[in-house]
């Protein structure tokens, strides 16, 4: 089995890397992994500007790590959905394109959650970026629904450069025969 080294604070993993289509990706899951997330959290925290209203971070792998900054910070955070549920009222669309996912998904915010976001500084929150098309997406929704994205952080970046995003580290794409 291939694997990709990383460490955020003291804590340590090794990626194992799987194939997603026509690459390879050394697979952060921050899902059930508490100290890794808390990890992730006590640093990115560190990066946050002062004048921050609303966190949003892209379901699903992203959320406990919004969560974690949202308790250490007091900031509230709003979950993009990435398909709208019978109890949102007023939700709002944007169709992107994830390299995880291989096809088109939606986000989705609940209308409920506007207030949140309209005129508001808000900070996106997410595990990994590697293409950006579902950061670029998320932007233009926040902005669509009068948000003012201050700032994208992530964990990791993947692939090449991106503009914009603060990130703890970056972790390169793999040939796709590295995956399993």
């Amino acid at each position: 089995m291939n694997t990709h080294p990383i460490q955020i604070g003291s804590e340590h993993r090794e990626l194992q890397i799987v194939n997603v289509g026509e690459v390879s990706v050394a697979l952060l899951n921050l899902l059930g992994d508490t100290a890794l997330t808390e990890a992730a959290a006590d640093e990115m925290v560190k990066l946050l500007p002062t004048d921050i209203d609303t966190l949003v971070t892209p379901e699903v792998k992203a959320v406990p790590l919004a969560h974690a900054i949202s308790v250490r910070t007091g900031i509230p955070y709003i979950v993009a959905r990435k398909t709208e549920k019978p109890y949102m009222v007023d939700a709002v669309k944007k169709t992107v394109l994830s390299i995880t996912t291989g096809k088109p998904q939606e986000l989705v915010i609940d209308g409920a959650d506007t207030a949140k976001i309209k005129d508001k500084r808000v900070v996106v929150i997410d595990d990994v970026v590697s293409t950006g098309g579902t950061l670029r997406g998320l932007s233009e929704l926040l902005t669509e629904v009068g948000g003012t994205v201050v700032l994208t952080l992530a964990v990791f970046t993947e692939g090449d450069p991106h503009e914009g995003v603060v990130a703890l580290g970056h972790i390169p794409l793999y040939p796709k025969e590295m995956g399993v």
